[in-house]
């Protein structure tokens, strides 16, 4: 029996969103301008993916934006094409719930990039639910940048750090010694219900250590908002095959649909996927989110980083492939853009690639719904969602 395995590199986008400008995001482009930047200031030229380019990652960046990325041009071998999103949002549970055929129903909440951002009411409740005189923060800003501004206020002072950005989100990080880690998780886990009331999509908690320099630890946590409809997940649990989820896609779905799921930093993910890839029975779907391209090189705008990380993942894949049972498919695809060469430090709305392999051919420009159709065509489980397949 088949077995299915959807990979997300985290904000690999390509490009070409025909509403990007609504977005402000028009002309970015992660993968291109990753690769046209290697190819600038390396003297060996151009991204090195040979796996992913192989699968057909380059004809995916051409297809969705017309525009070329540098040392992707090879002829592809996979079944490959680029998605685009319908959801009113460049954010992880808009791309996640579409992949998983379930486009956003709503429109999501956004806070106003002013300081302070927050609606007194939720300034109270987060100070009541601490315990607290008072919250740090209060306005948009990156984690990593926020945390170095006002850690030695937040262990002087033991008042949460709360932050926002252009997606619907809200974050609290706290030293995991000073304020302590479980208190940081039940102070998230309350006020959650609250946020997902008003329809911002996620609670993140941002747990950090160290004296400075401060450090953020691998103990993330997100509360994210229930999906309101069946996925992907649900439709294969309902189907009575098993359901597993790497990376942060059980905090996603808040672990609708999901049997197990394990957690780490990406490097330990990698070797999830291995064991994957190896132990998952027939029939089963493992769904798996790699973060830090978007996390440590997107939101930072490090497209050294981001190049470096690309090409480390791409390195993992040989004996992963080499692995796969002869009627599995592997989907790598992404949930929205990071363009760390763009303005800002958010997420950017792009088409994503779409590369499935285990299968041959040109899917072309396909919808993020199409994703979940596809591999339930291929688990033979009802199709869920208004996706079609492309298989």
């Amino acid at each position: 029996m088949s077995r299915a395995f959807l990979i997300v590199l985290d904000s690999v986008g390509c490009g070409g969103a025909p509403d990007a400008d609504d977005f402000g995001d028009e002309g970015a482009n992660t993968l291109a301008h990753v690769a046209q930047y290697c190819a600038a200031e390396r003297p060996s030229g151009g991204l090195k993916l040979p796996n992913l380019d192989k699968l057909g990652l380059g004809a995916a960046v051409r297809i969705a934006s017309g525009e070329k990325a540098p040392g992707l041009d090879e002829m592809p071998s996979g079944l490959w094409g680029a998605a685009t999103e319908v959801s009113n949002g460049k954010d992880t549970p808009s791309g996640h719930w579409e992949l998983a055929g379930l486009p956003v129903p709503f429109d999501w909440t956004y806070f106003p990039d002013t300081e302070p951002c927050f609606p007194p009411a939720l300034v109270d409740l987060v100070r009541q639910a601490a315990g607290t005189e008072g919250i740090l923060g209060n306005r948009h800003a990156s984690g990593s940048l926020i945390i170095e501004d006002e850690a030695e206020n937040h262990i002087r002072t033991g008042w949460p750090i709360c932050y926002t950005s252009v997606d619907s989100v809200f974050q609290i990080a706290a030293h995991e010694d000073h304020f302590g880690l479980d208190r940081l998780l039940d102070l998230c886990r309350t006020i959650a219900p609250t946020l997902h009331e008003m329809k911002v999509g996620r609670v993140i908690a941002r747990p950090f250590v160290g004296n400075g320099p401060w450090e953020r630890t691998s103990n993330r946590r997100d509360f994210a908002i229930m999906p309101p409809a069946p996925t992907l997940c649900d439709a294969v649990q309902g189907a009575g095959r098993q359901v597993h989820a790497i990376g942060k896609v059980g905090d996603i779905f808040s672990m609708r649909g999901i049997d197990t799921h394990v957690k780490g930093p990406d490097a330990a993910l990698m070797r999830h996927l291995q064991d994957a890839v190896r132990d998952m029975p027939d029939g089963s779907l493992t769904f798996a989110n790699f973060v830090e391209f978007d996390s440590l090189y997107g939101h930072r705008r490090d497209p050294a980083g981001y190049a470096a990380h690309l090409e480390w993942f791409d390195g993992c894949l040989p004996p992963i492939l080499d692995a796969m049972r002869p009627d599995d498919i592997m989907i790598f695809t992404a949930d929205h853009g990071n363009d760390p060469t763009w303005r800002g430090s958010d997420h950017t709305r792009e088409r994503v690639p779409v590369l499935v392999a285990g299968k041959s051919g040109e899917a072309g420009l396909v919808a993020f719904a199409d994703v979940a159709a596809s591999v339930c065509t291929h688990l033979g489980v009802p199709i869920i969602g208004p996706g079609r397949s492309f298989l």
